[in-house]
């Protein structure tokens, strides 16, 4: 007669300990060869093949008009004249600061009014098609309004920023709103999180991921709203910003001055992508067991 064998308690453990084992990451700290091959290697081979490129269009004459074409030395030689002049560090520093404050002021307005769309439904219905019609609008048809409204100084440059990010970040969070799984809201109220207590603790939690996405697009719909008012609305008041210094090189034909200009821009938007963002991907991924090293 054949015998039923019965796991033991102990059996059991190893088993669980077992499959804890294989779901484990082994976590450790990168080489700092591969962190250079896998991280900065790439990026700088692409930038050399883009300089290789453009230096060719200049050497074998397909462009022979500098006023279409800076050749890399006189855009460098632009960059190396700002920054003996001391203005460098000046355009960067006047936009970086309007559009992070900006940005601060549409995150502190965008989330309680995406927290307030998406769990009322009397606002969705009458607020959220209003955010996905003014996420669409480009953000420049605001500046003369703005303009007119209050007048060339930064609060216009605020205003405009308000009305491009606000959008974005209320519909990213009504969106990670509306993919948290039901089962975690029954959960919280079952566990007295219910009110703003629920919203801080449970559904804001698991809307990040969303919520996440939301963010970089408000800020990319700020940092592209501020150069919009920076190149139309230009003051003395206001300082010299990347904006303004794009429209003062067209002002000027200055082709290596745009240049600059956007080389600037497009160093600021991969840079807080790297600092602020990447990070916080990286933590989300990471606290939901989804970043694994290869």
């Amino acid at each position: 007669m054949a015998s039923t064998e019965t796991k033991t308690p102990a059996d059991a453990g190893s088993v669980e300990a077992g499959l804890d084992a294989l779901e484990t990451t082994v976590t450790g700290r990168t080489p700092l060869r591969q962190t250079f091959t896998t991280k900065i290697l790439p990026p700088l081979v692409a930038t050399a093949l883009v300089l290789v490129v453009w230096q060719a269009l200049i050497s074998f004459k397909i462009v022979d008009d500098p006023t279409k074409l800076p050749s890399p030395a006189d855009v460098g030689a632009e960059f190396k004249r700002a920054w003996l002049e001391g203005t460098l560090v000046g355009y960067i520093w006047t936009s970086v600061s309007r559009g992070l404050l900006g940005f601060l002021f549409a995150l502190a307005i965008g989330t309680p009014l995406g927290l307030l769309v998406a769990r009322v439904k009397f606002l969705r219905a009458a607020i959220g098609p209003v955010l996905s019609g003014l996420q669409s609008l480009p953000s420049v048809a605001w500046v003369p309004p703005a303009v007119i409204w209050l007048g060339l100084d930064n609060s216009m440059m605020y205003a405009v920023i308000l009305l491009g990010a606000v959008p974005s970040i209320a519909n990213g969070l009504v969106s990670g709103i509306d993919q948290v799984p039901p089962l975690f809201l029954r959960a919280g109220r079952t566990m007295g999180a219910t009110g703003l207590k629920g919203a801080w603790h449970i559904v804001l939690p698991a809307a990040l991921p969303g919520y996440l996405a939301g963010l970089k697009q408000g800020w990319a719909f700020s940092w592209r709203s501020l150069m919009a008012a920076e190149i139309i609305a230009s003051s003395p008041d206001l300082g010299i910003g990347l904006g303004a210094l794009l429209e003062n090189g067209r002002n000027a034909s200055s082709m290596s001055m745009v240049f600059e200009a956007i080389f600037l821009i497009l160093f600021v938007g991969i840079a807080i992508d790297l600092l602020i963002f990447s990070p916080l991907e990286r933590w989300v991924l990471r606290s939901r067991g989804l970043l694994v090293k290869s």
